[in-house]
């Protein structure tokens, strides 16, 4: 059975967490921040990471020029007026160019997501030229922080790894999971039945893209909050992938 709806859930955006450099302990970081504002992790907590801070740690931001631009990247960035080191980071980063035109370059990542520019990102980076690359096992680097958290703390906690997305037919962007540990991320209603005693035969709730969403109201994009703790969600106990939300490609009607 998918779990019952909570009445009241809080989202806790946790300030005070430093710059962070290659190799750096992001569960210590984590713990000294709570502990800074007298709080502490409880049984059935969703810790939200973003990407931007585990690519820092994992030394996966390198410097524009370690990408030599193709002849395809320096067309497109320079029609679109883009720096062609960065069009060829996206390209390089990319396992197909799911589609390129106006300027916008959205491709299918190495791990599966289709997103802009394969996640390669230069916000929030201290140096002028440097690109953050999204981390080669989000699933991985979310597991290694849940297992050193509930080490820490004898805790049962669940960890999402954020990344700010756009949507097909909608303005604006979201966060979502790329990472996901602890939790089961998509919730299966088929063959459930609703109020009125209907069987669901497609719904299907993408439980950790919804808590993810969530945190970012805490996370903010400019208020150096890179982490949130979500208390009280419902969800399901389980090692956790963010595989069962990547649509199958004989799924997909728009391939």
């Amino acid at each position: 059975m998918p779990p019952s709806a909570p009445s009241r859930i809080e989202i806790v955006g946790l300030s005070g967490i430093p710059e962070v450099a290659a190799g750096a302990n992001l569960a210590r970081l984590v713990l000294d921040a709570l502990a800074a504002s007298g709080d502490a992790l409880e049984d059935g907590d969703v810790l939200v990471v973003t990407q931007k801070i585990v690519s820092k740690a994992e030394g996966r931001v390198v410097t524009a020029d370690a990408f030599e631009p193709s002849a395809l990247a320096r067309e497109t960035a320079k029609t679109w007026h883009k720096d062609p080191r960065a069009v060829e980071a996206a390209l390089a980063e990319a396992r197909r160019v799911v589609k390129m035109d106006r300027g916008v370059l959205i491709t299918e990542t190495r791990h599966g997501f289709v997103c802009a520019n394969s996640g390669v990102d230069a916000s929030n980076l201290a140096a002028e030229d440097a690109l953050a690359l999204l981390p080669l096992d989000p699933d991985a680097s979310a597991t290694r922080l849940r297992a050193e958290l509930e080490r820490a703390t004898g805790r049962r906690l669940a960890v999402l790894i954020s990344d700010t997305f756009g949507r097909p037919w909608r303005e604006g962007v979201v966060n979502v999971a790329v990472g996901v540990a602890g939790m089961v991320p998509l919730v299966d209603y088929r063959g459930e039945r609703d109020s009125q005693g209907r069987s669901l035969s497609t719904t299907q709730v993408a439980a950790a893209d919804e808590i993810a969403a969530a945190a970012e109201l805490v996370m903010g994009k400019l208020d150096r909050v890179p982490v949130a703790v979500v208390r009280g969600a419902a969800y399901t106990p389980a090692e956790g992938s963010v595989k069962p939300l990547l649509r199958a490609a004989g799924q997909d009607l728009f391939r």
